[in-house]
């Protein structure tokens, strides 16, 4: 991908400054001689390669099974489809992967999930499964693309997420897997361990939130482990906050904490305290990130497709006019993030709405 894997001829060009530039030998695998050469990408004549190469001293013997070369590909701007992947023109006509210009293994393969399940949903009956911005990557990747378009291929990035903090790897099942187990994807045993899990990981939160320490019996302990000692007794969620401290080492100091997380199932027991442990140590971000992701989706859920002919209203710019006018965005909210549309452009179709 020309942005994010430059070419060796790129590289020198764009960074010529540079007097030196790192390569990476990975092996093949345990069995054969071969080596990937990781940092110079290149489609050059295989000639010029070799001598590229033989121009390093540990290359100097260098033999080449096959070349690097490049690829090009062509896509179709994908703001012509919906947020489900179907196409706008053609019913039933779903495009995944590269051909929205997309690169990369997981971009393509998250297109595919959700472009396969509604395909399946078109002709079972039933609701498109649109993935949220603040419930999966895949759902920042598809509006980026249906509603901002490509001019270089996309790849999937934390930060093009403004809820990376509900975005986390640890609660991928917490955010997921009930979706997947209520269009059958998902199997019965899947869905239970998700529900003891959850069950287990709020019995934790539970009880810190209600029990309370005082400082003659934790103290010393706190101490030992590097944090100011109370001056006043608190629950015993306020001292899980401490950076110092964490629900294992603090059940060492309070003996109905470690009977708490006793019952959590053996099998299970690091994965799900850490859950715990995420949800009270970060409450106050999520929470904060969660009513931002709240207020927003409640401009998700103000339809705007077919309720306006944008040309004929004059108060909007006439760049917002022709964005809206080619996007058609399904929600005040898609609209909201089209490049170029400006919050008073927002404000003018919330008040036209009203009316």
């Amino acid at each position: 991908d020309s942005r994010y894997c430059p070419s060796i001829e790129t590289k020198i060009v764009t960074f010529a400054d540079k007097t030196q530039h790192q390569l990476f030998l990975e092996p093949e695998g345990e069995t054969t001689q071969e080596y990937y050469l990781n940092g110079f990408s290149s489609s050059l004549p295989l000639d010029i390669q070799l001598r590229a190469l033989q121009a390093i001293p540990a290359f100097r013997d260098v033999q080449i099974y096959r070349p690097g070369y490049a690829i090009e590909y062509d896509f179709f701007d994908p703001t012509q489809l919906r947020h489900n992947l179907e196409t706008k023109q053609i019913r039933n006509l779903f495009f995944a992967g590269q051909i929205n210009g997309t690169t990369g293994y997981e971009e393509a393969g998250g297109q595919g999930l959700v472009a396969g399940i509604n395909a399946h949903i078109n002709c079972h009956g039933g609701q498109p499964f649109i993935l949220g911005r603040d419930e999966a990557y895949i759902g920042v990747l598809i509006d980026d693309l249906v509603t901002k378009g490509v001019d270089e291929p996309y790849r999937m990035f934390t930060s093009r997420a403004e809820y990376r903090i509900l975005l986390r790897q640890d609660d991928a099942d917490m955010r997921l897997t009930e979706k997947s187990y209520q269009m059958g994807l998902a199997k019965q045993d899947r869905y239970d361990l998700l529900r003891e899990k959850k069950e287990s990981r709020d019995a934790i939160i539970r009880f810190v939130e209600t029990y309370s320490v005082k400082p003659q019996y934790i103290n010393s302990g706190l101490e030992k482990l590097g944090t100011a000692p109370l001056s006043h007794g608190c629950k015993l969620f306020d001292v899980v906050l401490r950076p110092q401290t964490t629900l294992e080492n603090l059940a060492d100091l309070v003996p109905a904490l470690r009977a708490e997380l006793d019952k959590v199932p053996a099998s299970r027991k690091e994965e799900i305290i850490e859950a715990a442990e995420i949800l009270i140590k970060y409450s106050g971000y999520i929470k904060r990130e969660q009513i931002i992701a709240d207020k927003i989706n409640r401009l998700e859920n103000i339809r705007i497709k077919g309720k306006f002919d944008y040309n004929s209203i004059q108060s909007l710019s006439t760049e917002a006019r022709q964005k809206l006018t080619r996007i058609d965005p399904d929600t005040i909210a898609q609209a909201s993030r089209i490049p170029g549309i400006s919050p008073s452009d927002i404000n003018i179709l919330l008040v036209l709405l009203g009316r």
